[in-house]
């Protein structure tokens, strides 16, 4: 169990990622692309998923 110190900031990490992206992708009015796309791809890919939707999803106005 010595990767668990390792493993466990980077999973916090992850999730707060994940639910920052959600709630961000919820409150957006218009995105580049569905939200019910983006909102899978930030559940299932991950770690990418949400930096995915951060770089290329969000529209800038």
């Amino acid at each position: 169990m010595d990767f668990l110190p390792v493993i466990a900031p980077l999973a916090v990490i992850q999730f707060l990622l994940m639910i920052i992206a959600i709630i961000s992708l919820v409150k957006a009015d218009h995105t580049n692309g569905p939200k019910a796309m983006w909102a899978v791809i930030i559940i299932l890919i991950g770690f990418i998923g949400p930096v995915l939707y951060f770089i290329i999803g969000r529209r800038q106005y």
